[in-house]
């Protein structure tokens, strides 16, 4: 065979190939997606830019696609607590711990991690309301539901956000409850700068 027709036949062969994997690609991610997760990817991209109202609206959308979506009612909360609008950024966390509870299978992991990050995100804004007790109680309970997923941050989170001793659900479970031993005029309840080092965490 001639060299020249051989090669352009390998050359035409490999585009083949690359193009059937990015085809395959494509088709698979387009297909795989369960209802309401494109819109909830894309509330969480406008979420990290800041654009609240756009992450709403797309928030939304995945809730009219899919009802209950977990991701999209874990991201209003989000939305809500940047915009420190507490009631309904707790609002959205009551509806999805309740219907977690209630709906959660034993093998469901994925679940059971959004429910402790559920917990754990209600506690933070409890603790910043001043509701000690109960942002005890919430830390407890994601502990108690899934320590793993709200433990303390990885080596990529203190690099985003410079912070080389984070806080967890469990060292601010044991602070509060510390704290709340002591009498009234005793107690220190609120660090600023430790405070502030909290997050909303997503599962």
């Amino acid at each position: 065979m001639n060299p020249r027709v051989l090669r352009r036949f390998i050359m035409l062969m490999g585009g083949l190939i690359v193009v059937a994997m990015i085809a395959t690609l494509f088709a698979d991610v387009t297909t795989s997606r369960e209802p309401g997760d494109l819109a909830t990817e894309l509330g969480a991209q406008r979420l990290e830019d800041g654009r609240y109202e756009e992450a709403l609206t797309y928030f939304s959308e995945a809730l009219r696609e899919s009802p209950d979506h977990r991701g999209a009612i874990m991201g209003r909360a989000h939305v809500f607590m940047k915009q420190e609008k507490y009631p309904d950024a707790v609002a959205e966390l009551n509806y999805l711990i309740e219907y977690l509870t209630r709906t959660l299978e034993p093998n469901d992991t994925t679940g059971r991690g959004a429910l402790a990050v559920a917990y754990h995100n209600r506690a933070i804004i409890r603790d910043r309301l001043g509701k000690y007790e109960q942002a005890l109680a919430d830390y407890i309970s994601a502990i108690k539901t899934d320590e793993d997923t709200v433990d303390e941050p990885g080596v990529i989170h203190n690099i985003l956000y410079g912070n080389a001793n984070p806080s967890s659900a469990r060292k601010r479970a044991v602070y509060l409850y510390e704290q709340l031993k002591l009498p009234p005029g005793k107690r220190l309840m609120r660090v600023p700068e430790i405070d502030a080092q909290q997050r909303m965490r997503k599962p």
